[in-house]
């Protein structure tokens, strides 16, 4: 080999180590921090399940109808938050806004568990909400500062498979924790609150320290690496070259809702959120109902969450590799129809456990493609923080559906007006991701043509997911 030819190997050689030098650290650093911020948020608001199998709702004397008020309560603040705080995450920095959440809403959980009337109940739900609001799309806005289109939604599958991690987990824990019934005056569901709420407050004191306001204030990078990240992001579009394209505006803002791909997508989020909070909140309740005891339900509950993680995780892996998001969402959105399909049609309640991991697995694969989906599809900041509050906004909307749905509107245990809904969603959202992958694939044929002819110098560059050069992920 020449000297001239080993010249460019070296540097080739240099660059990928630096490549994997760096998303290593990222992902050693951010994601442990990330994905326990979700686990807590979701364990926090979802453990109400948990706690109304342990006895919550007998013990408040609450009706049905007064269990899905509660619930409802939760979303409704839960939703107002979402873009507010999204639009702040940047200007107050989200390694002091995220962290300030929550050990907030830690105190809240803890209060849950020495609430003594259904009033005090409502009172914290809505905090709750109102706390963790911005959480979920402030986490997604967050990693996509940090990562490469290319490269999210596996991270943004590691933190959002904690979710179906705390259906598991919750499960187990609660199965635990409900055996300290009478212990300090307190039944065992208070102590679910208690406990994981305490576990939370410290948490979030601590994250004060673990997570960086942006790659460019990582302490666990070189410049060198902080200047590799910062030009990977320019080059993929995630950031802009000019720094006043991705301040504030409300041009932007505006601009986000006028996108129709954004729309598309948002229904989807809609009946997605009916789907994933349907079940992540009644889970419980439907093994319940097929004739388990409140403790066997508790573990009984963890199979078909455990099964999701592990098919979250391998739907990210095909999804990042052959940049499919549509394609891993169709996929997904077929296993639920599989699920609700099979549990409408038979009384075997074997049969109906089974198909419980289909459900739930495919409802919680679809959840981090999604996501993963609408944050590659918008810039610049503004424009993808906005496009990613409107769909988490869309997604706790179909909660409120889901908790009516299944809490009142149809009568457990065969929940036939829930399953017959939710069995017609995932047709729905099968055949909308389908025209959305159609929509972008157009408008990337469009694009191919205007790059034809004209050059990148010749373009507006505070264009962001209209450039010609801005390639929509399918």
């Amino acid at each position: 080999m020449s000297v001239r030819s080993a010249i460019p190997t070296a540097i080739f050689l240099k660059r990928r180590d630096l490549e994997k030098r760096v998303w290593l650290k990222m992902d050693l650093w951010i994601l442990p921090v990330v994905t326990m911020f979700y686990l807590l948020s979701f364990l926090d608001r979802t453990n109400l399940g948990n706690a109304r199998v342990a006895g919550l709702q007998k013990d408040l004397a609450m009706t049905n109808y007064q269990y899905s008020i509660a619930l409802t309560v939760t979303y409704i603040p839960y939703i107002v938050a979402e873009l507010p705080s999204n639009l702040l995450l940047k200007a107050v920095g989200p390694n002091l806004m995220l962290p300030t959440m929550l050990t907030l809403w830690g105190v809240v959980t803890v209060l849950q568990g020495i609430v003594s009337s259904y009033r005090g109940l409502l009172i914290a739900r809505f905090f709750l909400g109102l706390l963790e609001g911005g959480v979920l799309p402030g986490l997604v806005l967050y990693l996509s500062s940090f990562y490469p289109r290319r490269r999210l939604q596996w991270r943004i599958s590691i933190f959002f498979s904690a979710a179906s991690l705390s259906g598991a987990f919750s499960g187990l824990l609660a199965f635990g924790i409900i055996n300290m019934d009478g212990i300090g005056s307190r039944p065992g569901w208070a102590w679910i609150f208690i406990l994981e709420g305490l576990f939370t407050f410290v948490f979030g004191l601590l994250s004060f320290a673990l997570l960086p306001r942006s790659p460019g204030h990582s302490r666990f990078l070189t410049k060198e690496e902080k200047d590799y990240v910062a030009a990977t992001l320019r080059d993929d579009g995630v950031t802009s070259p000019d720094e006043k394209v991705d301040s504030f505006s409300w041009k932007e803002v505006v601009m986000a809702f006028t996108l129709p791909h954004v729309w598309l997508i948002s229904v989807i989020f809609f009946m997605d959120g009916t789907v994933l909070y349907g079940l992540a909140y009644f889970a419980p309740s439907i093994v319940q109902g097929l004739g388990h005891t409140p403790a066997r339900t508790q573990l009984m509950s963890v199979p078909p969450f455990a099964v999701a993680f592990v098919l979250t995780m391998i739907g990210a892996l095909v999804s990042d590799r052959y940049q499919c998001r549509g394609l891993v969402s169709m996929f997904a959105f077929a296993l639920c129809i599989v699920g609700f399909t099979t549990f409408l049609s038979t009384v075997n309640n074997h049969v109906q456990y089974m198909s419980l991991f289909f459900s739930i697995a495919g409802v919680y694969l679809s959840a981090p493609s999604l996501s993963t989906w609408g944050a590659n599809n918008a810039a610049p900041h503004i424009r993808r923080a906005t496009a990613i509050a409107i769909g988490f906004i869309m997604t706790n909307s179909g909660g409120i559906l889901a908790t009516w749905l299944l809490g009142s509107l149809s009568p457990a245990p065969r929940y036939v007006l829930a399953t017959k809904v939710l069995l017609g969603f995932s047709v729905a959202m099968f055949a909308l991701t389908a025209v959305n992958i159609l929509y972008l694939w157009d408008q990337n044929r469009r694009k191919k043509s205007l790059r034809e002819n004209m050059i990148r110098s010749q373009e507006d560059p505070g264009l962001g997911d209209k450039s010609a050069w801005f390639i929509y992920a399918l």
